[in-house]
C-alpha cells in the first residue's frame, strides 16, 4: 500500500486535469561498493577548523548507513571523534597512518594516502 503524504507534494497545489497523477521522485537507492572497490583518500585538513587539525577520508560509494558504520569503527579504534556525513569521514586529530593501516586491514586495498 503507497502512503498517501501532502509533504511529498508541496510543489503541486491543484490540477484541473482529471486524469492528472502526481508522479513522485525516486530516489536513487545508492548501492554500496565492496571494500576492494572502494578508491578512498586519507588526507590531514586544518581548513576552516580552527587551526586544529583532522583526518578526512574522501571518496566513499555508497549509503549513508555504511558510511556511518566504517566512521564508527574508524572513530573507536583511534579511540576520537569525529563525524560521517555528506560521503566523507572526519576524525578528529592526526591519525592518517592508523586510518590507512585500519582501512586495509578491513579490505579497503585501493586506499591512498593525499598530500604530506
Amino acid at each position: 500500500m503507497k502512503k498517501n503524504d501532502w509533504k511529498d507534494r508541496l510543489n503541486v497545489v491543484y490540477s484541473t486535469n482529471p486524469d492528472f497523477k502526481y508522479e513522485e521522485e525516486e530516489e536513487d537507492a545508492a548501492e554500496t561498493l565492496a571494500p576492494s572497490q572502494q578508491n578512498l583518500r586519507v588526507q590531514l585538513d586544518r581548513k576552516n577548523r580552527g587551526g586544529k587539525v583532522v583526518t578526512l577520508i574522501t571518496g566513499f560509494v555508497g549509503t549513508d548507513d555504511d558510511l556511518k558504520e566504517l566512521g564508527k569503527l574508524l572513530k573507536t579504534k583511534c579511540g576520537v571523534g569525529g563525524a560521517a556525513k555528506d560521503g566523507e569521514i572526519i576524525v578528529q586529530g592526526d591519525f592518517k597512518q592508523r586510518v590507512l593501516e585500519l582501512l586495509r586491514k578491513e579490505g579497503y586495498t585501493r586506499t591512498k594516502p593525499v598530500g604530506g
